[in-house]
């Protein structure tokens, strides 16, 4: 394994117990936290906002189920473009884009993107060539997903 970095926060085992149950559920009560790893709320609380004024939680957030919006179709896009800084800027205004990743290798992004169906996924790869620049994508459709 690597060096570990400068800026980074060791983890007990509560904490990373913790990690894994508001990675679940971000809005469990702190009292019901606390009970699943025997601790009490307060003391819950405050290993939480430890690890949040650590940067170790960057943010709270939540997991939408593409599927009720009418976006049926899960796909991962990796996206070579003419422009990267064009590209990057056109694609996150597009709510089909769930993530967009820089990556290394033959290709400039790594897209995540649920979209309503073959049609909508269609509209979208033409949207990235036509406006944003992509020079070649590739297309991967998502058959399952776990977690």
């Amino acid at each position: 394994m690597g060096a570990m970095a400068a800026d980074s926060t060791p983890l007990d085992r509560l904490d990373s117990e913790i990690l894994a149950i508001l990675r679940d559920d971000a809005r469990i009560p702190y009292q019901t936290l606390g009970d699943r790893v025997h601790l009490s709320a307060n003391a819950a609380a405050d290993r939480v906002r430890r690890l949040v004024r650590t940067g170790v939680i960057r943010r709270f957030t939540i997991d939408i189920d593409q599927s009720r919006l009418g976006r049926d179709l899960e796909a991962v896009i990796d996206v070579r473009a003419r422009d990267i800084d064009q590209f990057r800027r056109g694609a996150l205004t597009c709510p089909e884009v769930t993530w967009l990743a820089h990556v290394t290798g033959r290709t400039d992004y790594q897209l995540h993107v649920s979209c309503a169906g073959t049609a909508g996924l269609n509209a979208l790869l033409t949207r990235f060539t036509r406006e944003f620049g992509a020079e070649e994508t590739l297309t991967t459709v998502v058959l399952e997903r776990a977690r």
